[in-house]
């Protein structure tokens, strides 16, 4: 079989050297973290310990990095040093960072990680539920998707072609959509299949509304990673299953591979993730590998193919 050329669209790296602070792995640990315990990955996590999980068969070209929840002080602090780390080890090839959009510096944080050649948009996580019998809690909240003061970090992604890593709850999908109606032009990429957290029937259901519903919009992508849950017990077959749905409800040409490493390390190898994508796609859309794989990270994250 030849080398297939793959992407990863979105994992981590952090030193945990002083360079970049990361208050939830360096200082106490967050207990409210949504797999639970995640002592395992308080590490040190780079570039040659990515490439070193490859299995073979597989030619990592690229690699998407997402933000890690570094000292939200000076966002820019850990695109410069990913930027370093690129133009030492060749990865990432682009990266995502954060912004706080609720605050008058967001324009100047934007600006200020633009000057990075690897910087394509940006995840600004909203206030979301824990659970779905509470979402009615967060409606209106400073900080969520009905606040115009937070949303319009939106808009400025927007006008300056900017693309949005969006990751809620399952039970925030619908709502989300909503919101992204207000700037049609913004590239949005989908975290994580969609988070579905509750695997209860009702649950499964609300997930497959949302996912349809942002489906409508062609400006939003999905990535083809984590499935671990706070609300179910680990389980590869339905994760395929999930999996298969989300590239059905996209279509082949709006999904994407993602890791999530060294987050997924917690429920799965590198590998046994890897395996899993594979045969979502190969019972959703056998002739779409390449594209899963490979060529549509290219495009959602504009990517020197």
């Amino acid at each position: 079989m030849a080398t297939q050329d793959l992407i990863d669209a979105h994992h981590h790296f952090w030193a945990l050297d002083g360079s970049v602070h990361y208050p939830w792995l360096e200082d106490e640990i967050n207990p409210h973290f949504f797999l639970g315990d995640y002592q395992a990955f308080r590490r040190p996590f780079q570039a040659p310990d990515i490439k070193a999980l490859v299995p073979k068969g597989y030619r990592l070209v690229g690699t998407v990095h997402c933000e890690a929840e570094a000292e939200r002080s000076d966002p820019a602090r850990e695109t410069a040093w990913l930027t370093e780390h690129a133009e030492r080890h060749g990865l990432p090839v682009a990266l995502v960072g954060w912004a706080d959009f609720a605050s008058a510096d967001c324009e100047a944080q934007l600006e200020a990680q633009m000057a990075s050649p690897l910087f394509r948009g940006v995840r600004a996580k909203p206030v979301t539920a824990a659970r779905p019998d509470q979402v009615g809690e967060t409606v209106g909240q400073p900080g969520s998707l009905r606040d115009p003061g937070w949303t319009r970090g939106l808009r400025l992604l927007e006008e300056r072609s900017l693309s949005w890593d969006l990751r809620v709850p399952a039970w925030h999908l619908e709502e989300a959509a909503e919101a992204l109606e207000a700037t049609p032009a913004l590239e949005v990429i989908l975290n994580h299949t969609g988070l579905p957290w509750d695997r209860s029937p009702e649950g499964l259901a609300q997930w497959r509304r949302g996912m349809h519903r942002l489906a409508d919009n062609p400006r939003v992508t999905v990535k083809l990673s984590e499935l671990g849950s706070p609300m179910a017990a680990w389980d590869e077959q339905a994760n395929i299953a999930i999996l298969a749905e989300a590239i059905d409800i996209f279509g082949p040409e709006r999904c994407i591979f993602a890791s999530n490493f060294p987050v997924t390390g917690l429920n799965a190898s590198y590998a046994t993730w890897l395996a899993m994508v594979e045969r979502a796609i190969a019972q959703a859309a056998p002739q779409a590998r390449q594209r899963i794989l490979h060529d549509n990270a290219v495009r959602c994250y504009r990517l020197d193919a």
